[in-house]
């Protein structure tokens, strides 16, 4: 076990306010593998104003300049990567060539397009006899989950780091390692003192005390829509923006026409990803009545394969959430065609692949993010049918459309409540938007649409 000293504050490793730390445990084995500090209110004002002071240098900073620290950035990671991916791998207990490509490559595509983005997006433009100017927003606290804990903080940092904005992160209590390596790496890349901060803690505590500081102008916050609703309110108080990457519950819908045997086993294969811990992973898979039983007996099988291959959960408590949804489903009359709420090993965070058959919209499992491996398949009478049950949850962040015809696909991709379909499995695009409707919550993230959150614009008319 490695005890971890202080926070990453004005460009250097400084003491924490407090003496109280924080345990990280491996979820495959439930050893604690490090410590780290337990970040206090004192240590918040700290990077808040560290961040606030660096804030005029670098909102001055050419954008072409910002470009170069940020590509120098992505350099760092890749060299990183290695390291980076078994760091992942010990605190999250995602298998390691899951963490080298999605938890470390991923992070470096985001860092490299941010860096492109940052030495081409017009700052400035002319609408008739105005200029229109797009300024940093300012200082920038970035509360992060433990899901996906370096791509969010890249998500975050990198746009906002183009817009010349400074930023102060909070990580998530479970993950906090790989964030010290990427603090590391800000540091390596020269990226000026100040302009990046690193504050390990709790939520109540450090995300609290960050979100409430009078000194930040955007909290950046990706998490449960719980937590979301809190932060907004807070935020409300000082007419704060927010930018809110909250829940999903996003529907695979296959349409009778497509390739049924490639559309579910895609889609299980998307809602095992990461030990089902993606808040877009597509848990609602639709099925036309007549190619229903076809659909639960493929879905069956292929949860099957996935043994424990997937890794744990995060954690007890999550274990418990994702094993209590599961034990919820049997009771409410859902029928389990692939694992259960048994733990398939005596040690370690792990929850069995688990398909539900034989589900129905009312279901709590059709209804609520359960957060894990866990599949629901719900059949549908027609199009019309198909679209109702799609939009009939409160949230709406992802999805995914199946059929013979890619323009028939569209066509339905169009009418459904959500931020981002995939279209017969198409590809993660780290330029395109992401993020959702209703309660999956406020603005989006990637590309030119994730810069614009972190800008504030100006119009000078002549």
């Amino acid at each position: 076990m490695k005890a971890h000293d202080g926070m990453y504050i004005d460009g250097a490793w400084r003491p924490a306010a407090g003496q109280d730390v924080i345990e990280v445990v491996n979820p495959v084995d439930e050893q604690v593998i490090a410590t780290v500090p337990a970040g206090t209110a004192e240590d918040v004002d700290g990077a808040v104003r560290a961040a606030r002071a660096a804030l005029p240098d670098w909102a001055a900073t050419p954008p072409a300049e910002r470009a170069e620290r940020l590509a120098a950035l992505r350099d760092v990671l890749v060299t990183r990567a290695d390291e980076i991916a078994e760091t992942v791998t010990a605190e999250l207990g995602s298998p390691l060539k899951f963490s080298q490509a999605v938890h470390a490559g991923v992070p470096i595509a985001v860092a490299g397009s941010y860096a492109e983005l940052a030495a081409t997006y017009a700052f400035e433009e002319k609408t008739g006899n105005s200029v229109v100017h797009h300024e940093p927003i300012g200082v920038v606290a970035a509360i992060t989950p433990w899901n996906y804990p370096l791509h969010q903080i890249v998500a975050k940092v990198a746009p906002a780091l183009a817009a010349g904005c400074t930023v102060v992160v909070k990580p998530a209590e479970d993950t906090p390692l790989v964030a010290r390596q990427f603090a590391d790496a800000v540091h390596e890349a020269g990226i000026p003192a100040g302009v990046f901060n690193l504050v390990t803690g709790l939520g109540p505590v450090a995300g609290q005390a960050l979100a409430e500081h009078p000194g930040v102008d955007l909290v950046s916050f990706t998490g449960s829509t719980a937590v979301g609703r809190q932060i907004a309110a807070i935020a409300a108080g000082q007419v704060k923006k927010v930018a809110l990457e909250l829940g999903g519950k996003s529907a695979n819908v296959i349409l009778p026409s497509a390739d049924l045997a490639k559309a579910v086993n895609v889609g299980v294969a998307n809602v095992m990803s990461n030990s089902g811990q993606t808040c877009s992973a597509w848990t609602r898979m639709l099925v036309h009545r007549d190619r229903y039983d076809e659909a639960v007996e493929l879905a069956a099988a292929a949860a099957a394969k996935y043994g424990d291959r997937i890794g744990p959960v995060v954690n007890a408590k999550q274990q418990e959430r994702v094993r209590g949804y599961i034990e919820k489903g049997v009771a409410e009359g859902a029928r389990l065609v692939a694992g259960g709420p048994e733990a398939p090993r005596e040690t370690g965070y792990f929850v069995a692949p688990t398909v539900f058959a034989d589900v129905t919209e009312d279901m709590t499992i059709a209804q609520e993010e359960i957060f894990g491996p866990v599949l629901s398949i719900l059949r549908y009478e027609d199009e019309e049918d198909a679209l109702r049950i799609a939009n009939g949850t409160v949230y709406g962040l992802a999805g995914a459309v199946w059929a013979g015809d890619e323009a028939e696909a569209v066509a339905f991709a169009r009418r459904m409540e959500t931020g981002q379909v995939d279209i017969n499995g198409g590809r993660f695009n780290p330029l395109a938007p992401f993020g959702g409707y209703k309660q999956s919550g406020v603005g989006r993230e990637l590309g030119v649409h994730g810069l614009a959150e972190y800008l504030q614009t100006k119009s000078l008319q002549f």
